[in-house]
């Protein structure tokens, strides 16, 4: 049975801003991409606050639970989704492929299987939840949907959708989100947008394995620019807690129908000096003290990129527009997250590091023995 902080708190006289209103009965949750490392965590947060939940994935899954329903499928399958939705209430949508190749690196096929997935699944599954009844659908979307190459500082939700896609990744999220966005409240369902920054903890497959990859590759010789640049991230814990409020306050006249919020650890930190707190706590070597100036390694990538495609050298280490992501100031407020949704970061930086550290001294350990 779900906890008693789990049951419906509904103000008498709903006011939009008042991060006060909120239905906490979220009802039978489905969670795609649940057995990714989000949506794995997720279902197992939702589990343990005592809720229904029922899991979505192409990959099958290994949790076991009283309250817990996997389903293995593709979201591309409309009537499959269709049964997947059947007496859900509330969808936590995690699945995506992360598409980080953008220019002549995309080839047709590639982007065929993300517009499908990222676009058209996503559409599939709130088009199947409408008609199943349903009543919110929580999106997981991206920062980088409004990064342009420039920096951004404490940048809100106001600021623009970017034009300017460095990968299919945001080009997809862009395009999924402005759709999921503006079928807020049509068929009695409402929707929000969920937008993480770099996503880490207990589970993570990407951020901090290509840094040790490129440690077991003898490739970690220097820092990429002058150390000044911030960035923010996400730990998945905060993610969660997020993405939970968010639902909570999903209802006609609530905070976050049909609205879009950053949410982060709220402690913006140079990339190198963040992965180095990782990295030692994994039991690797120190972070390099030696500075190479961006501009000169995205021109040594850029060169690297053009061998790779007319003469098929091994793909560069870093793509070239991903230096522009740790060289330059890319960071998020969440104070509409705070106002609306009364979020705080459950763990901080610190916290995140040793919560995660035996995961990680784990897969540093897997990918150095190679």
């Amino acid at each position: 049975m779900p906890l008693d902080n789990n049951k419906m708190k509904i103000s008498n006289q709903p006011t939009k801003g008042d991060f006060t209103l909120t239905n906490t009965d979220l009802g039978h949750v489905l969670v795609t991409g649940g057995s990714g490392f989000v949506g794995k965590n997720f279902v197992k947060t939702l589990l343990n606050k005592g809720f229904k939940v029922r899991s979505f994935d192409l990959a099958p899954s290994d949790l076991e639970h009283e309250n817990l329903e996997c389903v293995e499928g593709n979201i591309c399958d409309f009537g499959l989704v269709e049964k997947i939705v059947e007496g859900i209430d509330t969808v936590f949508h995690t699945a995506a492929i992360i598409g980080l190749k953008g220019g002549n690196a995309v080839t047709k096929e590639y982007r065929d299987q993300s517009y499908s997935i990222n676009i058209e699944g996503t559409k599939n599954l709130l088009k199947a939840l409408r008609k199943a009844g349903g009543s919110r659908f929580i999106y997981t979307a991206s920062n980088s949907v409004i990064i342009e190459g420039k920096p951004l500082n404490n940048a809100t939700e106001d600021t623009p959708y970017t034009t300017r896609f460095n990968d299919l990744y945001t080009e997809t999220k862009v395009i999924a989100e402005k759709w999921v966005l503006s079928q807020n409240g049509v068929e009695g369902v409402n929707t929000c947008a969920i937008r993480p920054s770099g996503i880490w903890g207990s589970g993570d497959q990407t951020v901090f394995k290509i840094f040790f990859e490129q440690i077991r590759n003898g490739v970690m010789l220097a820092r990429v620019g002058d150390g000044s640049a911030l960035l923010d991230n996400t730990y998945v814990d905060n993610l969660i807690h997020g993405q939970i409020l968010a639902a909570e306050h999903c209802v006609p006249g609530g905070t976050s129908e049909g609205e879009a919020y950053f949410i982060n650890d709220g402690e913006p930190m140079n990339m190198f000096d963040f992965a180095g707190k990782v990295i030692e706590k994994a039991g690797g070597k120190k972070m390099p003290k030696l500075k190479i100036p961006a501009g000169l390694v995205k021109f040594f990538m850029v060169i690297w990129q053009e061998l790779h495609f007319r003469f098929k050298f091994p793909e560069p280490i870093l793509p070239p527009l991903a230096i522009e992501r740790i060289a330059i100031n890319n960071y998020f407020s969440i104070d509409k997250a705070r106002r609306d949704l009364g979020y705080e970061p459950l763990f901080t930086t610190e916290q995140g590091i040793e919560a995660s550290q035996d995961f990680y001294k784990a897969l540093f350990e897997k990918i150095t023995a190679k």
